[in-house]
């Protein structure tokens, strides 16, 4: 039997709302009555009334704070964080450095509760955002009439930048409900549909509960977006060869795909929208499309996108192994080879054929290896004369097998 030995922990990580002292917890105060160190920002240490602990204004970008605050190891140290330091707060940031047992959290009211309360929202049918560091294109797939968010800014710029951005998309008759200061005496909401946005005086902390409203399109949840909201030269994969794709691709959340030969983006960016903790390596040979392909994934608002500028096999060598690989182009044998040896057991593997030629190489490789040969004839009514018809788009192979 292994005995584990707990160490009292030399870190406490509080989170404080702008009620300060007086909205603590008789836990919160303690700790901080017994700390050697107090660490947080500008705007949290003001909050607190004069204590025997020294006092460290973290620094920005936040990232510097870490190694200043990992230097006290031995004291007794307590880290301000706003309302509760694990949603879209800091404290993540900070315990991935730290072993199990070198710290303790005492959440306060998360900023999310408090706007639904505020709101009468059912807060487990509300999606909440973190968007002080990141691009406002996240919210793009949760855009959709009816929809309720919560979205934690940075300032008061951010907010009108925020009703920019709604207008921009069609999204311009949504309500914004600007909260600030949330929870303690400077506490104010402004409600102002986004069109008609005109505060110049939105003052930090701020967060927006958003009902969305407006004609802009809605980014449906099945797999095969139009092809309308990609930006791309002709080379994609069309929006029903798509869907059969990600059919066979099946992602899982928090699986990774290469989507090689990857041309405007679309298969790794709707493998993206399928779950949040999925990924996808897209690789591209022409520097042109690359940069179209990232100009998709932003204003698509997905992440976890790692673009690489180069030819397959060349350049898969040094990737993070993957769950799945799509190959849309280059496809050639030295390619499939390669990627057969360097696959790891169980790595799901589809590619798509047009020429007769990859459509024969397709036939060797199912022989080879097994899994699924699908031609895929797909034909839509058009005009012919006064009349209609059925206009035939290329037929397209489709081999899926696992490694």
């Amino acid at each position: 039997m292994v005995e584990v030995i707990k160490k009292a922990p030399w870190l406490t990580i509080i989170g404080l709302g702008e009620d300060g002292w007086q909205g603590l917890p008789p836990a919160s105060r303690a700790a901080l009555d017994e700390a050697e160190l107090v660490a947080g920002s500008a705007r949290h240490l003001a909050l607190l009334p004069t204590l025997r602990a020294e006092r460290l204004e973290w620094p920005v970008p936040f990232a510097e704070g870490i190694p200043m605050l990992l230097a006290q190891r031995g004291r007794r140290v307590v880290m301000l964080a706003s309302g509760d330091p694990f949603w879209f707060g800091a404290g993540s940031s900070v315990t991935r450095h730290l072993g199990a047992y070198e710290w303790h959290a005492l959440p306060a009211v998360s900023t999310f509760g408090l706007a639904a309360s505020r709101l009468g929202w059912a807060l487990e049918l509300v999606t909440c955002l973190g968007l002080h560091a990141a691009p406002l294109t996240r919210l793009r797939p949760h855009l959709c009439p009816g929809a309720r968010l919560v979205l934690l800014l940075r300032d008061g710029t951010a907010v009108a930048e925020l009703a920019r951005y709604l207008v921009d998309n069609d999204f311009g008759d949504s309500l914004m409900s600007v909260l600030e200061a949330l929870g303690g005496p400077r506490e104010q909401r402004r409600d102002v549909i986004a069109c008609d946005f005109n505060l110049t005086d939105v003052s930090h902390p701020v967060a927006v509960a958003l009902e969305v409203a407006g004609t802009g399109l809605a980014l449906p949840r099945s797999a095969g977006l139009p092809d309308s909201v990609f930006a791309h030269d002709g080379q994609i994969t069309k929006q029903r060869m798509r869907a059969l794709a990600l059919c066979a691709l099946a992602p899982r959340p928090g699986e990774r795909l290469w989507d090689i030969g990857a041309g405007s983006g679309s298969i790794a960016i709707e493998w993206l929208l399928a779950h949040p903790r999925c990924e996808a390596v897209a690789v591209e040979a022409d520097p042109e499309r690359a940069a179209r392909l990232r100009g998709n994934a932003d204003r698509l608002g997905v992440d976890r996108l790692v673009l690489v500028t180069g030819r397959a096999p060349d350049v898969m060598t040094d990737l993070a192994s993957p769950d799945a690989v799509f190959i849309g182009g280059g496809l050639s044998d030295e390619l499939l080879t390669a990627l057969w040896n360097l696959l790891p057991a169980g790595c799901r593997v589809v590619a798509h054929a047009v020429t007769l030629e990859s459509e024969a190489l397709l036939g060797h490789w199912h022989a080879r290896a097994g899994g699924s040969l699908l031609r895929i004839e797909l034909a839509e009514a058009a005009p012919l004369g006064t009349r209609r018809g059925w206009r035939a788009a290329y037929p397209v192979v489709q081999w899926s097998a696992t490694r």
